[in-house]
This record gives structure tokens, C-alpha cells and sequence, in this order.
């Protein structure tokens, strides 16, 4: 099959071997996917990934399932053992021994094909188009925030960083508190943003600082833990989305006197996602930027590298 591949190179491979689904996987026909911030931290070295990247999608299932042939689905990432102690507490997405697709121990999206269990699946309504489809997996983990932390609606909050994920929390929790903020380095998605019904604010305008409830940093930065934390109030909370290579190393100071609470939010709930699609909450079509066939995928990530750049699709059948 046609793939992506990254083994300290990214590259395109034209005769990549098919997957090959275990006990109670599927195989999945992909029909595009899409290049979020964590595809572009795996080249850079995050996780020690090599293989197939790739876990935004959508596809046809052609394989495994009676009730799932030929039905068009996205999936779940975290493919958990279901015998550990995270998996007996209900966790797993903190499966000791899981794979995630296209990031750690699994050929991931960016191919003609992959293989996911049937359980991580789920059917897409008909009003919920591929490019909608492509989303729903960022757009759950925008609403794992709401289940980390309880919004009372009253709240001033801070999202940081009008990207491809940030400007998804904001639209989750916009409709949620009493006051969001979008804080960018630059206005240069403004128009965009716009469109999403959001208005974004240069960060080095913030002020006064130590004002706001909840801080949630999709910045994709090392810094964006320490901006966050000089935005919140004493005993205000900080909502870390961002993951990249390296390590930081944090001024944890004014966490201690300010008593402020770091929440790590990782992947979210696909079925609040699908249904905010599916009735118009969230608006996602104005963020693609580009699309690219797959024999072209190297491109398309030095195009999804670039300032301005938000959602960069690869179609499997485009040539």
C-alpha cells in the first residue's frame, strides 16, 4: 500500500505492507487524514516513533467486522490490553501496555489502509461530512477539558494559542463560561478566527495578569506553561493540551505561591464531538488549509509546518 513513512526520515513509501488485523481488529480503508501538531512533534523525534504517523481519519471499514462492513467510521487512538489496573479503574487511555495509533507501538493513518479494534470505532452520521470527520478526534480531546474541570459558566478564561487545537477549545468552551479570551503571538488569524465567531488578542496585551480562572495552553510551546501560569488568578487552574519533543524545564515557584492547580489533558470523548458536528456547535471547514495526495505527504508537512498554516488534509485516493 501507499504510506508515509517516518524511520528517522519522513518519506513516501509506494509498497509499504498492508496492515494485518489481530484478535478483534478491523481493517480500515483510510479516505484522508489530517496533520495536527503531534505528527509534526514525531518527526522532531517525540515518543522515539518510528513507522506509520497518522491518527486523525477517516475511512471505510473493508475488513474484520460483519456490522461495521462497508460502514465509513473514525477512531479511538488508544488500543488498551483490557487486563492492566489502569484498564480495571476504567482508564484506557492509561492502558500500561496500550499502543496508540500512529504514535507509539502502531502503524498509524497516513497509508491506504490501517487496523484499529472494533471497539475503538464509531459510525459517522450521514450529516457529518470527511472533512468534518477528520476533527473529531482533536475536537474530543477539546472537550476533555470540560470533563476535567467543572465549568460553573461564570468563568474568565484564557485559551492560549489560536491553532489547530486551540481554536477548537475555544469554540467547545466559548458557549461554556462567562468570558473566554483566544491569546495569539500575532493577529494573523484573525480573519479566521473570526469565522469561527472568535476574536483573538496578542498575549503581550494580557493585562492585567493573574486574573483569569483557567488557563488552558494549546500553544505547542515549552513557554505555554509558564504564560498560563502568570495569567491565573492564586487558585486558579492551568489546562496543559501541548505536547512536544525535548523536555521543559518549568519555574514551578509561582505555582507553590500561588497555589495554582496543572491539569494534563490528553484525549477526549468522540461522542459529544460527532454531535457538536453534526448540529453546527463547532465550525471546522474554514481551518483546512491545504490538501495533498499521499505520494506527496513529505510536502504537505513542510507546508503544515508553516506560521499561518492550521489543518493540512492528505487524501488517499487523490493523485
Amino acid at each position: 500500500m501507499k504510506a508515509l513513512v517516518f524511520d528517522g526520515t519522513l518519506r513516501f513509501d509506494p509498497n509499504h505492507p498492508d496492515p494485518q488485523p489481530g484478535s478483534g481488529e478491523v481493517l480500515v480503508k483510510v479516505i484522508q487524514a489530517g496533520i495536527c501538531a503531534t505528527d509534526l512533534e514525531i518527526v522532531k523525534g517525540y515518543m522515539d516513533f518510528c513507522g506509520v504517523p497518522g491518527h486523525e481519519f477517516v475511512g471505510t471499514v473493508v475488513e474484520g467486522s460483519a456490522p461495521l462492513a462497508g460502514r465509513r467510521v473514525v477512531g479511538e487512538i488508544n488500543c488498551p490490553c483490557r487486563r492492566c489496573d489502569m484498564c480495571s479503574r476504567s482508564l484506557p487511555n492509561h492502558c500500561r501496555n496500550r499502543t496508540v495509533l500512529g504514535i507509539a507501538g502502531r502503524d498509524g493513518a497516513f497509508a491506504e489502509y490501517l487496523s484499529l479494534p472494533a471497539d475503538n470505532l464509531h459510525v459517522l452520521p450521514d450529516r457529518v461530512s470527511d472533512d468534518q470527520a477528520v476533527f473529531i478526534e482533536p475536537l474530543a480531546a477539546a472537550f476533555q477539558v470540560t470533563r476535567q474541570h467543572a465549568f460553573s459558566g461564570n468563568e474568565k478564561v484564557a485559551v492560549l494559542g489560536p491553532g489547530r487545537l486551540g481554536l477548537l477549545v475555544a469554540q467547545v468552551l466559548a458557549p461554556r463560561v462567562g468570558e473566554l479570551h483566544l491569546f495569539g503571538r500575532s493577529l494573523s488569524k484573525q480573519d479566521l478566527a473570526r469565522q469561527l465567531g472568535l476574536q483573538i488578542q496578542r498575549i503581550d496585551e494580557a493585562t492585567p495578569r493573574q486574573v483569569f480562572d483557567v488557563a488552558v495552553d494549546c500553544t505547542g510551546h515549552p513557554e505555554g506553561l509558564a504564560v498560563a501560569q502568570d495569567l491565573v488568578r492564586p487558585r486558579g487552574t492551568v489546562i496543559l493540551k501541548s505536547t512536544f519533543a525535548g523536555n521543559i524545564g518549568p519555574n514551578l515557584a509561582l505555582t507553590v505561591i500561588n497555589e495554582i492547580t496543572i491539569i494534563g489533558s490528553r484525549c477526549g470523548p468522540f461522542a459529544p464531538a460527532i454531535e457538536a458536528l453534526e448540529e453546527g456547535c463547532v465550525r471546522v471547514e474554514p481551518m483546512i488549509s491545504r490538501r495533498f495526495a499521499i505520494q506527496d505527504g513529505v510536502e504537505a508537512f513542510t507546508l503544515a509546518q508553516r506560521p499561518g498554516s492550521i489543518k493540512v488534509l492528505l487524501e488517499m485516493e487523490r493523485t
